[in-house]
């Protein structure tokens, strides 16, 4: 799936399941508390922390999913279209990150 069709299969979920579309600040607090939900997995399942029982059922990709979900909910709700944007952003990294990367001694 593309990220146009993402964009419309959530912008026909919130038609029909959500009602509308939660102002656009509800959306940037709830996009930081799922941020925050991948955080607390990586950190505990990848870095130093230690991981609670609880967390231990945590699924990295539907937290991610999440995460999506309301970036996705953000571009609808305020006229962006994320697949050109993106490709716009590809193309710029492109050209500008790739002799930076292969020059840098520390990814070697």
């Amino acid at each position: 799936m593309d990220i146009q069709n993402a964009q419309k299969e959530v912008d026909d979920w919130i038609k029909e399941h959500g009602v509308r579309y939660f102002n656009e600040l509800t959306n940037m607090a709830q996009l930081t508390e799922e941020v925050g939900e991948v955080a607390r997995i990586i950190a505990r399942r990848y870095g130093e922390q230690s991981e609670k029982e609880s967390d231990k059922d945590k699924d990295l990709g539907e937290e991610l999913a999440d995460v999506m979900f309301v970036v996705l909910c953000l571009a609808n709700q305020t006229g962006v279209d994320l697949q050109d944007a993106f490709n716009k952003r590809m193309y710029k990294k492109g050209k500008r990150d790739h002799d930076r990367h292969h020059n840098n001694k520390k990814l070697k």
